[in-house]
């Protein structure tokens, strides 16, 4: 309950204040390219629940949704798309899934279903008792993942057998560690990287 109240005060306190920030970039967005402001996309939540992820549209509108990996300077970002991806910034609408309850500030990055299958069951179980969150660990350590994956040769191979059993450690290692002061360590941290 207390996580919960934290995170719909400090969701809620983030929407208002930043609320010049997100019209100018809903603006910049639709300014840019042609297709909606907002890019809606389903992942796996608590319970192994579909929720929709609220992310600001940073790819031309028009492109194949079963390519779920972004890889280096992939030529479906658009120019806004390039400074929202490196500053995170196409983040903040999920400032309304916390609001909304399907998601927390601090906890482990929700999949799409396609990559929660490759969990092991049991990992699968651990990681998914928890709401899913904006920022954790993981995000912090892989927020450049895209360039990674740029220089594989084969990227979907190299996130499924290298990036994604590293990640599911750190979600399991924050199940079962978390705490309040870990969350507000976490944020703290995540600003942090941002800025840099």
């Amino acid at each position: 309950m207390s996580k919960r109240l934290f995170d719909l005060v400090a969701a809620t306190a983030g929407v208002v204040l930043l609320l010049p920030l997100l019209a100018a970039i809903a603006l910049w967005v639709k300014l840019d390219s042609r297709g909606p402001v907002l890019f809606r996309q389903a992942r796996v939540g608590r319970g192994g629940q579909l929720f929709e992820i609220l992310k600001f549209r940073t790819m031309a509108a028009q492109t194949d949704p079963q390519r779920q990996l972004t890889v280096g300077r992939d030529p479906r970002i658009t120019r806004a798309g390039h400074v929202l991806r490196k500053y995170k910034l196409d983040e903040l609408p999920q400032l309304f899934n916390v609001v909304g309850g399907s998601m927390s500030l601090v906890g482990p990055r929700p999949e799409v279903p396609r990559y929660v299958a490759c969990y092991p069951p049991a990992v699968r179980d651990l990681v998914l008792s928890v709401q899913p969150g904006v920022t954790d660990l993981a995000a912090i350590l892989y927020k450049d993942e895209s360039s990674i994956l740029g220089q594989a040769i084969d990227p979907e191979r190299a996130y499924i057998e290298t990036i994604l059993p590293t990640k599911l450690g750190y979600y399991v290692q924050y199940v079962r560690e978390r705490s309040f002061w870990g969350d507000l360590r976490i944020i703290f941290r995540t600003l942090g990287a941002l800025a840099h």
